[in-house]
């Protein structure tokens, strides 16, 4: 089982839903609002402007099965793309176990 955590940005979250929707062994995706920064800015900000100067993206957070990786990667990554720099990242974490609080299911059966 994979944990794949997705930066994308918020124009693109309809794309990003529709290809993944595509993925048929996909059971779901949550999706999150956060800010936040990354390396590389043109300018120095002040201690002050650093405290505010952060970018508005989506955090999708996917559970899966190993096998379907590869295609939800693909999906997100082509579907996300723009060209432009801050298109987002994309992280891959193994799932050491699952559980479904509802009925018990474990591993696999739990995504």
């Amino acid at each position: 089982m994979k944990h794949i955590i997705a930066y994308i940005k918020p124009h693109k979250l309809d794309a990003v839903t529709q290809a993944l929707h595509q993925i048929t062994e996909l059971t779901g995706m949550t999706v999150l609002e956060v800010k936040g920064f990354g390396r590389g800015r043109k300018k120095e900000l002040s201690p002050e402007e650093q405290l505010s100067d952060f970018v508005r993206h989506f955090k999708i957070e996917i559970f899966c099965k190993s096998k379907i990786v590869d295609d939800v990667l693909k999906a997100i990554e082509q579907s996300a793309y723009t060209g432009l720099r801050g298109d987002g990242k994309i992280y891959i974490c193994s799932v050491q176990d699952a559980l479904r609080i509802s009925s018990g299911e474990r591993g696999e059966k739990a995504i």
